[in-house]
């Protein structure tokens, strides 16, 4: 168990690091006029960087984050009321940019990937006739979504709102997909 003394302690030395990189950082100078974009982006970047740091652990996504807050306050300039709002959106975006790395982060981290066989076995092919096979071979040249719906079509024996709820695109996409996946097959079964 932990004694009160020292997570204290611990509490004190993170307090005490966090209050040294913040005086390292500056403080942030008086505004004398109204600001631009380009001020605020002189002053605050630096300063932003470091708490995007903090908070992903990686520089260059850091500067990512950075970079698209002060995208999402360009494109909301004219909304703003003045630079201290400016200035709060700031970091209200970097922190929100920086969660949103995290979480991906986290999702990859979780995913792990279908198996994908990448040949057929010697076996399972020889039963297969030659016109079979060739088919077969056309079938994984196709892009994943392509194949996904002519195989759930034809092989599943799907109908088009099946296939539709069962990979989350609308009918229409399906029947576009299908018959754009048909036309492929026939000119790379034509070029084999």
């Amino acid at each position: 168990m932990v004694g009160p003394d020292r997570n204290s302690g611990g509490i004190a030395r993170v307090q005490d690091t966090l209050t040294n990189l913040r005086i390292q950082d500056g403080a942030a100078p008086a505004s004398t006029g109204p600001l631009t974009l380009e001020d605020l982006y002189r002053q605050h970047r630096m300063r932003l960087v470091r708490l995007a740091l903090l908070l992903v652990d990686e520089p260059a996504t850091a500067e990512d984050v950075v970079q698209e807050a002060f995208t999402g306050l360009h494109r909301n300039w004219s909304n703003l009321r003045d630079a201290q709002a400016a200035v709060g959106y700031l970091r209200t975006a970097v922190v929100n940019g920086s969660r949103s790395v995290l979480r991906r982060r986290k999702t990859a981290r979780d995913y792990t990937p279908p198996h994908v066989a990448n040949a057929r076995s010697a076996e399972s092919l020889a039963m297969l006739t030659a016109e079979h096979q060739a088919v077969v071979r056309a079938l994984s040249q196709l892009p994943p979504r392509q194949r996904e719906v002519l195989v759930l079509r034809y092989y599943g024996d799907l109908s088009e709102a099946e296939i539709a709820d069962a990979t989350g695109i609308s009918k229409g996409t399906v029947k576009s997909t299908a018959s754009r996946a048909l036309d492929a097959l026939q000119k790379i079964m034509a070029g084999n």
